[in-house]
């Protein structure tokens, strides 16, 4: 099994990502299509061998089909007031 670089609170992130992608019917292929990028792509941020940034994160949302507001709020929803970076 490859070795994910990030842990901790940016599992958090991962997991609402691959939750928002499934509730949304979408498999990794279709995002990539909707991204313009390669399911590989699409792998590599989902089991945490590559860091989005926030320009991704919202290009990655409006793929989905969702606003990057509503994924953003739901993230701080799920991460404590203060982390460690």
């Amino acid at each position: 099994m490859p070795k994910t670089v990030f842990t901790g609170h940016h599992k958090t992130l991962i997991d609402l990502l691959i939750e928002t992608r499934k509730k949304a019917g979408l498999t990794q292929t279709e995002l990539g299509q909707r991204l313009g990028k390669t399911q590989k792509f699409i792998s590599l941020v989902e089991s945490s061998q590559r860091r989005i940034d926030v320009l991704e994160f919202y290009a990655i949302a409006r793929a989905i089909g969702v606003t990057p507001e509503a994924l953003f709020q739901e993230l701080s929803a799920r991460l404590p007031q203060k982390i460690d970076i």
